[in-house]
């Protein structure tokens, strides 16, 4: 298959990995991606996935690269506090939950970092759409429970202030019985305990 032949065929694709290529074209010569590669038309994202060269990075491309290069995964945890306006700084390193063991890639997109929870904790997230694609994101709601509980050193008042947590916005958003069905979903002793002091502590820096 020439270039441009596959070009039209993976122009929809953000990322595409060696299976959905196996899908279009089982007879694929592999060789091909790395003669692209060498010639500056794809770019390895990690390995097996690859993107176009010149492809546009926005958030929102980010986080349909995380969920693609590891799954099952959704964005959660400290970039999705960054979405939601929860925290002032930004995030460079785009934070995922995975069922999958624990892992990073360091690309020439970014940094994707994921973390493990037990595959029954892999709830909580929705789908955005985005020019023609979805991408998977925790709720706010979710993404902090999912932070707290792959952080359970996180327990005291110096902890929270760390965090510079926006508690107007947190308020302002957080749907709070879906929150207590969530942690209760969780069926974590330690973490109910530690995440209703996180809830006194922003209450009283209103």
């Amino acid at each position: 298959m020439i270039f441009l032949a596959f070009k039209e065929k993976f122009k929809d694709f953000v990322v595409f990995n060696l299976n959905d290529i196996r899908k279009i074209d089982a007879g694929f010569d592999l060789r091909r991606l790395n003669e692209w590669q060498e010639k500056g038309y794809i770019k390895m994202v990690r390995r097996g996935h690859y993107a176009f060269s010149g492809i546009e990075i926005s958030e929102s491309v980010l986080f349909i690269i995380a969920n693609k290069i590891y799954t099952p995964s959704y964005v959660s945890m400290e970039m999705a506090f960054s979405y939601y306006h929860l925290i002032p700084e930004a995030v460079y390193g785009i934070t995922s939950v995975a069922s999958r063991k624990t892992n990073h890639f360091q690309t020439d997109y970014g940094e994707f970092i994921y973390r493990h929870i037990k595959p029954q904790l892999m709830f909580g997230y929705q789908l955005i759409s985005y020019q023609g694609h979805t991408f998977k994101i925790a709720e706010m709601e979710k993404a902090i429970l999912d932070f707290f509980y792959l952080n359970p050193r996180m327990e005291k008042e110096d902890d929270f202030a760390g965090l510079r947590f926006n508690s107007t916005e947190f308020n302002a958003q957080a749907d709070k019985k879906k929150l207590q069905n969530y942690l209760t979903a969780f069926g974590n002793k330690q973490l109910e305990k530690r995440f209703k002091k996180f809830l006194k502590y922003i209450g009283n820096s209103n």
